[in-house]
């Protein structure tokens, strides 16, 4: 196997886990698109969302993206898949909501573990498909670890603004059941992704190290923040260098940006992130931004123009897709990474 690097503990990552180092020195690196967007398109009913296992469960369960890892597994199996197909060579889990404070919306606390380890070995098992059938071409699996619908830095309530609906300890630990669970499942790195507010994703970065420390293992860990305007800042009001900084206290495979924005106008973020960090940069833009109707009009080749500027700057190692985004446009994006080279940082952060 090539040499694996090795992070400040000194612990290498193993197997696959370790490869990706090696992937990522030697060619851009291609993530899959939006997960969401290709479930809508099977248009499943209540029904479907419930299958035969929860047919009788109290509540609603309709749009609960995660819990289709369970009841519909051929559908996900499909996606990933359908990505490796276009020419990913990461796919996230199907997790993004895959905590117990995300699950509470849909009172189903209790199968956050199985639906974390389930996620991760579906898309372990199509990744495994791909790298058989081609062994030069090594595919990944990225826990992905999504924000949660609450936010510890601000208050949900204007009339009391000391007031916090989570605190670091509940996120700590809710990250650190899905961290486990995530690899056990056979996840070859964490993506900790779509950060609006920082400490949020300080916890989940804490948990992952506590759980990393617990088993002595080492495995790389993706970031990636999310501006939400022209402000150029994260909604608890960051900056990109303070953004930066902030998680910059612990050795990351990338740190990027993903989500709000289009490809063009998450460009100069894009640049003043690239410009200041020694770490490998990821991006997964929107396909541009939603219509009136919450849809993404952007096309596989408008997306692939916009990209190749990314590229033509030497902003990004690892690119893919956000919302909206399709194995069309990643297959249209992965067909102009081939043709240059990684980003080289000559940043000293």
């Amino acid at each position: 196997m090539s040499k694996i690097l090795k992070d400040s503990l000194g612990v290498p990552p193993s197997g696959a886990r370790g490869l990706i180092h090696d992937a990522i020195k030697k060619n851009i690196l291609i993530l899959d698109g939006a997960m969401g967007t290709m479930l809508q398109r099977y248009n499943f009913s209540e029904e479907d969302f419930r299958g035969e296992r929860f047919k009788d469960f109290p509540h609603s369960l309709k749009g609960n993206n995660d819990l289709l890892s369970l009841t519909q597994p051929q559908a996900i199996k499909a996606v990933h898949a359908a990505y490796f197909e276009a020419g990913a060579d990461i796919v996230e889990t199907n997790t993004f909501s895959g905590t117990t404070i995300g699950m509470a919306d849909y009172h189903l606390e209790d199968i956050v573990y199985e639906l974390n380890y389930e996620s991760a070995r579906i898309a372990r098992e199509v990744a495994d498909e791909f790298t058989a059938k081609n062994p030069d071409k090594p595919r990944f699996v990225a826990g992905s670890i999504g924000p949660t619908n609450r936010t510890a830095s601000m208050s949900p309530d204007v009339n009391d603004p000391g007031y916090r609906a989570v605190t670091f300890d509940d996120l700590r630990i809710a990250y650190k059941q899905q961290v486990e669970a995530l690899i056990d499942g056979g996840s070859d790195l964490l993506l900790v992704e779509t950060i609006f507010d920082t400490l949020n994703a300080k916890a989940a970065l804490f948990a992952i190290e506590e759980v990393k420390d617990e088993r002595n293992i080492n495995i790389p860990i993706m970031v990636s923040g999310t501006i939400t305007d022209a402000s150029g800042r994260t909604l608890s009001g960051q900056t990109v260098e303070a953004f930066l900084v902030s998680v910059s206290h612990i050795p990351l495979l990338s740190v990027g940006f993903n989500c709000a924005l289009g490809a063009d106008l998450l460009k100069p973020y894009l640049q003043t992130l690239a410009q200041n960090t020694s770490f490998n940069v990821s991006a997964h833009p929107n396909a541009g931004l939603p219509n009136a109707f919450g849809e993404y009009d952007e096309t596989p080749e408008q997306m692939q123009a916009f990209i190749k500027e990314y590229l033509d700057d030497n902003l990004v190692n690892i690119i893919g897709g956000c919302c909206g985004t399709t194995p069309e446009h990643i297959k249209l994006i992965a067909d102009i990474a081939k043709e240059y080279k990684p980003r080289v940082s000559t940043a000293t952060m």
